[in-house]
């Protein structure tokens, strides 16, 4: 029953951009390729439902701003994912999304506000394998009096910097992923009520951007799937303090990806899985506050593995 809600509404998305000009919002409906080393960017705006359509089962769904965004999947839709503010107010934050076969997308999401204007809203996207023999366009059909509310992947896929294009020589996040792997014995930490192990390996500094190299070991006896990592500041609020309440008034927030690795989302028994993480750091911080990677199972994201990070790093070229 839910499909049938849910594809009813999904047959009329795809011929809006057929009349969106009528309506005065602009929606857009784009068909891309998979490319792990590019972030999508998501236009969306309040009382607008945006859908996702992955060509295969989706495993976890990593929302970086739960209070401004809201993202559903249900297993009775694996390959889809619907997306939509919260808040009237422009905000922007990150979508990860992992599927069966390993495959990552990452998506900026960006809400334009109740008052976007003419901005075009991206009702759907549609992915395709990278082996798809599919053209990456949506072309306008003939006769079609608005062809610009069509657009091309090129014009909402911002290319990952830090991805390395053919021939070029290695960017600095991917000599660190490559060091990372190199590692043949890391230190590895055991979590009490955890199926995983974790090795937290270099951390360095760009200016304001950190990179967080790190291990996962699956020591049990059967397969074990991970998500991508995310990185979180926390700390006990200033009114706990005084009030001086244990345990109470924790606030914790998510901060911006900016790119990672990730060698497998999948663990199977005796596996390792390395990985790097770069994120934008705050010039500071309140004493209370500590900065953590944040790793955790597919099937236990409420419960992830937290592991403490230096809030000052050493400066990328210092001496190791």
């Amino acid at each position: 029953m839910i499909r049938q809600l849910r594809l009813a509404p999904l047959a009329l998305l795809v011929s809006l951009p057929l009349f969106a000009a009528d309506t005065g919002t602009p929606a857009r409906v784009a068909t891309l390729t998979i490319h792990p080393g590019e972030v999508t960017v998501l236009h969306l705006r309040p009382d607008f439902e945006s859908t996702i359509h992955l060509p295969e089962e989706i495993t976890s769904v990593v929302l970086g701003s739960p209070g401004n965004f809201k993202a559903e999947h249900s297993e009775g839709e694996p390959d889809y994912v619907y997306v939509k503010p919260i808040k009237p107010e422009p905000s922007q934050s990150n979508l990860l999304i992992s599927t069966r076969s390993g495959q990552h997308v990452s998506l900026e999401l960006i809400n334009d506000g109740s008052a976007g204007g003419a901005t075009p809203v991206d009702f759907l996207l549609d992915y395709k394998p990278a082996q798809s023999f599919l053209v990456s366009e949506v072309t306008p059909e003939p006769g079609s009096t608005n062809p610009d509310t069509r657009v091309s992947p090129a014009a909402v896929t911002r290319p990952n910097r830090s991805a390395p294009s053919e021939g070029a020589p290695p960017s600095a996040l991917e000599l660190e992923y490559q060091q990372q792997q190199r590692i043949n014995t890391p230190d590895w930490s055991k979590w009490e009520n955890k199926q995983i192990e974790t090795s937290l390996g270099d951390v360095r500094q760009w200016e304001n951007q950190v990179a967080v190299c790190y291990s996962v070991l699956n020591p049990t006896d059967h397969a074990v799937e991970i998500v991508p990592p995310q990185i979180q500041i926390s700390g006990q609020s200033q009114q706990n303090k005084r009030k001086k309440k244990k345990g109470a008034n924790i606030t914790a927030d998510q901060l911006e990806i900016r790119d990672f690795r990730l060698s497998t989302t999948r663990l199977e028994p005796g596996a390792r899985a390395d990985g790097v993480v770069l994120f934008d750091r705050s010039n500071y911080k309140q004493s209370s506050e500590k900065l953590f990677l944040q790793i955790a199972q597919a099937d236990k994201v409420d419960q992830p593995v937290l592991i403490r990070l230096p809030f000052t790093p050493p400066v990328a070229g210092d001496a190791r």
